[in-house]
């Protein structure tokens, strides 16, 4: 990935916790719905794949405005909502991939359930692994079933919030504040998921738009 970005890069909180976007709601829906729509469809049309690349490797270069500019204020469960949702957490795991690995090694051990399994991440997953999965699964919403991406996506939050439910516990007695930040991400990332697999439900009967 660059060292340089040609402008700005938003840092994981303000990702999850700052969402910026239009002032202009009815105008912003009407394009967030228009662009997603037009995009996807573009994109998957290019059996090249060169267009899905340019498009998984785009916050590196420009950071998140753009995109923010069009999809941040969509509701969640829409295609707009749902691939703004991809690539916060794309932005998040990029920005920070040590912190995102020992929240979802942390995750995956407590986590009663098959969402590792289904997120696909090597076990355990290095800093390294977590970007190139989060990647992988952006590309399936490209060039895949986009379903799946988002299941996929869905169980990699849940994996990541019980990891980040389960580290606020450990700094809640002597790391308060930290202990706060973390429950705030185990929380969003939570919502994400239950949006995003919502979403996948959508797309499969021809809902989401």
């Amino acid at each position: 990935m660059p060292e340089q970005h040609s402008r700005p890069v938003r840092r994981p909180t303000a990702a999850f916790d700052n969402l910026v976007g239009a002032h202009d709601p009815a105008e912003e829906t009407r394009a967030a719905h228009a662009t997603a729509s037009a995009l996807l469809t573009r994109v998957r049309a290019d059996q090249s794949g060169v267009s899905a690349e340019r498009l998984i490797s785009f916050t590196a270069e420009h950071g998140i405005d753009e995109i923010a500019e069009l999809w941040s204020k969509a509701p969640s469960r829409t295609l707009p909502g749902a691939l703004w949702r991809l690539y916060l957490l794309q932005l998040a795991i990029h920005s920070d991939p040590r912190t995102a690995a020992l929240l979802y090694e942390r995750g995956r051990v407590e986590l009663p359930s098959a969402d590792a399994m289904i997120a696909g991440a090597p076990v355990p997953a290095n800093p390294d692994e977590l970007v190139a999965l989060i990647d992988t699964i952006l590309r399936g919403a490209f060039r895949g079933d986009f379903a799946v991406a988002l299941e996929r996506a869905a169980a990699f939050c849940r994996v990541q919030s019980s990891g980040a439910t389960h580290t606020a516990d450990d700094y809640e007695p002597t790391e308060p504040v930290r202990a706060s930040e973390l429950t705030t991400r185990a929380l969003r990332l939570s919502s994400y998921a239950q949006d995003l697999a919502a979403s996948a439900v959508l797309w499969r009967t021809g809902a989401l738009a």
